[in-house]
């Protein structure tokens, strides 16, 4: 008696086929003692257009709105290149998947897709439209590793137990093409007249605009405020120098110009007194580990070029290779059962590391908490250790497993060192001089990726010792604007909906000219000891409170851009004129509204949990669309619509710059090459050729959208067809773009 398994991938499937030693390979499976092993693409499925359901939805008519069928069906999905055919490939593997579960030796189905919503509705949704009577069990795993594989197997669930997260994926797909299809299709039809291009509106989209759109708002409207600073250099009996700044009742920001030219006259020259000297040690913890928002957050920050989608793309790979555990994550620490895994894996890594005899397991609560953890745990290493790899795959695989190493490195110490400094004689100064020194005493974990701290030694001074004012200026600077989102913090945002950052304006604020961004300094400072995990913020992302998940998040920032409604200049984000257009006029206001999006995505999150029904969800989705369809077909009539007039013949946003692309004669181009922008794909490019692939205008225009290409008619040098996914990136060492393939 046989059992068929079914992975999310190939890559999976036949990560599970080695370790049940699966050996024998056939046409989309592998056949083993007791079990096929097969695989999907992703989702073989889709939901129907809505043409699909009737006729008259063929052509776009705003009486046909608000549109919502009775019952939703799936179809064998569509062609990557041309929506009109069936995916001949997907086709193929589901009837591959049929003819495995009807065999007489077959008495049951295990689905192994990815433990996540959406893996359980991309195996549940394939049984259901094959009709499966037998038994079905799941396989519920972190990673692929053999160990991990065989111990899955011997804990299997009854998948009906797992009907609470199917439902939590298929009312999110559901609600999405509810929202999506109606709003999308109705706005475009109001506001789109003649521009010839849909206006995406979308329950994840248009909030992750708007939090773009208002710190544009907040730069734009900033005025700056001007303030002086009084700053002092003392020197000592012997002979050294350290440097003060005036303070009063805390502040040492002020106004008034004139008091502080005064202070200037009075002390110049004179003696001060030293009333305090403190020094304080302090602990830092190293950073949590990594969650999938942190790790986007950390590599978009580190590396140039890098987007949160590729830093997905890239880690799900090392994930599929058995490197890593699920990225897909929102926790930050591990579950209390993985311990002994944990110390399993820590001895395999820290083999040979310079500061190997430093590295001590432990179990703390930074580390293993189930109260911190929701479905999964944190990104760590797996005990496969990854040779061989490609330079992307290793900036990420060495951020996790540094990452990992460093939670069992010695804590990091330094010393906090204070000096207030009084004038002898008091005349208008009322406030003190103040002198802050930091002096690093352990480095501990910040060995791990050479972190140096910023040093600021003072002098050993005593209490009651006598100093000379030997130098007084007067500097005038001013608050600065918040900086632009970036994609790290624009993933902070969505991870907590603003939660912990909403006071991060003001902190920028109030910083002057040449203070620096503490969000770029995260990992530098790590923890201190008396300030631990901010807990709001960890309960916020474990609530399930968030705009999107951490698997769409990456998703929704790309599309943003692909649509034309932010743009990029370096790493900073910002709204272009049609993003703003949209934000400022259009009426449905609920779908840019954080904490709406927020409780959204927690009910779909509750669902999952089993404590709200699937139906009284979609019912409100179903009564909430209908509202805005009347809402925008009553609103006036806007023109929103690219105001930056694009190419009449433009294919789609260059990848690098977002200018258009364009066809040439021998291929097709950004129009922006005269500002330096070399995004191009040839028409004979050699490597397309090697494939068996000619780059027509619309498997351009897909790219550019999708920012991948999927098909099945790949050809390899035996004249064999095969699927894949292909996309075109840039190599930022070379500085130009090659086509790299997922399989």
């Amino acid at each position: 008696m046989s059992k068929v398994i079914i992975a999310e991938k190939p890559s999976v499937a036949r990560n599970i086929a080695e370790a049940i030693q699966a050996k024998t390979r056939r046409d989309g499976y592998f056949e083993g003692q007791s079990y096929y092993v097969t695989w999907a693409f992703g989702h073989l499925l889709e939901l129907y257009d809505s043409k699909d359901y009737d006729e008259k939805m063929t052509s776009w008519r705003m009486e046909n709105f608000p549109f919502i069928p009775d019952a939703f069906k799936y179809k064998v999905k569509a062609d990557g290149n041309d929506r009109h055919r069936v995916d001949e490939g997907a086709a193929k593997q589901l009837q591959i998947i049929d003819e495995l579960i009807k065999k007489e030796d077959v008495t049951g189905v295990i689905s192994a897709c990815d433990y996540d919503r959406e893996g359980q509705i991309i195996g549940d949704i394939i049984l259901e439209y094959l009709g499966v009577e037998k038994t079905v069990q799941r396989l519920l795993l972190n990673e692929w590793t053999p160990d991990e594989v065989l111990s899955g197997l011997e804990k299997l669930v009854i998948n009906s137990e797992m009907s609470p997260l199917r439902d939590a994926g298929i009312s999110r797909q559901w609600a999405d093409w509810i929202i999506g299809i109606n709003l999308t299709s109705v706005a475009t039809l109001k506001y789109q007249r003649g521009a010839g291009k849909a206006l995406n509106i979308g329950r994840v989209l248009l909030p992750t605009l708007k939090i773009i759109y208002d710190r544009d708002m907040e730069i734009e409207n900033f005025v700056r405020e001007e303030y002086h600073k009084l700053t002092a250099e003392f020197k000592t009996a012997a002979g050294e120098t350290y440097t003060g700044v005036y303070t009063e009742d805390g502040n040492d920001k002020f106004e008034d110009k004139t008091k502080l030219e005064e202070l200037k006259k009075e002390v110049l020259k004179k003696v001060g007194i030293v009333t305090t000297h403190t020094v304080e040690t302090k602990r830092e913890y190293p950073p949590s580990l990594f969650n999938l928002s942190g790790l986007q957050g950390y590599v978009t920050g580190k590396q140039k070029g890098w987007t949160s989608e590729k830093v997905l793309k890239v880690a799900q790979s090392l994930y599929e290779k058995k490197l890593i555990t699920y990225p897909r994550t929102a926790s930050m620490a591990l579950e209390e059962s993985l311990i002994d895994k944990a110390a399993k894996v820590l001895n395999v890594h820290k083999k040979g590391l310079p500061y190997e005899k430093e590295i001590e397991f432990h179990t703390n609560k930074r580390v293993f908490d189930n109260a911190k953890v929701e479905s999964h745990s944190a990104i760590i290493p797996t005990y496969v250790v990854g040779k061989g790899l490609s330079p992307d795959e290793k900036v990420v695989y060495d951020a996790v497993k540094n990452r990992f190493v460093m939670q069992f490195m010695p804590v990091a110490e330094h010393e906090e060192i204070t000096i207030i400094t009084e004038p002898a004689e008091r005349g208008v100064a009322v406030g003190t001089f103040v002198s802050k020194g930091r002096r690093q005493l352990i480095e501990g974990w910040r060995q791990v990726e050479k972190i140096k701290s910023k040093e600021n030694d003072l002098p050993s001074v005593s209490e009651g010792e006598s100093v000379t004012f030997e130098k007084v200026k007067i500097e005038t600077k001013g608050t600065n604007p918040p900086k632009r989102h970036t994609e790290k913090t624009l993933l902070k945002v969505m991870e907590t909906c603003g939660k912990k950052y909403k006071n991060q304006t003001r902190r920028q604020a109030e910083a002057s000219e040449d203070e620096e961004d503490s969000d770029e300094e995260e990992l530098e400072s790590g923890i201190d000891a008396d300030e631990e995990e901010d807990q709001e913020m960890i309960a916020s992302i474990l609530s399930g409170f968030s705009i999107g998940t951490p698997a769409t998040r990456a998703e929704t920032i790309m599309k943003l851009k692909r649509v034309g409604y932010i743009a990029v200049k370096g790493k900073s984000l910002y709204c272009t004129d049609m993003g703003k257009k949209l934000v400022e006029v259009f009426p449905v206001k609920s779908l840019f509204d954080l904490e709406y999006t927020g409780r959204l995505e927690k009910t779909l999150s509750d669902i999952g949990k089993g404590e709200i029904q699937k139906d009284d969800f979609l019912k409100a989705i179903t009564e909430f669309t209908e509202e805005a369809v009347e809402g925008i077909k009553g609103d006036a009539f806007h023109i929103i619509q690219n105001l930056e007039e694009p190419h009449e013949n433009s294919l789609g946003k260059c990848p690098e710059c977002g200018a258009d692309v364009i066809e040439g004669k021998r291929g097709y181009g950004c129009t922006n090459w005269k500002g330096g922008c070399k995004f191009v794909i040839w028409k004979e490019d050699k490597f397309l050729k090697a494939i068996g692939v000619s780059p027509t205008r619309h498997a351009v225009m897909r790219l550019l959208e999708n920012g991948d290409l999927y098909s099945s008619s790949f050809v390899n040098k035996k004249g064999q067809k095969f699927s894949a996914y292909l996309t075109y990136e840039k190599n930022e060492e070379a500085g130009y773009y090659s086509w790299k393939m997922t399989f």
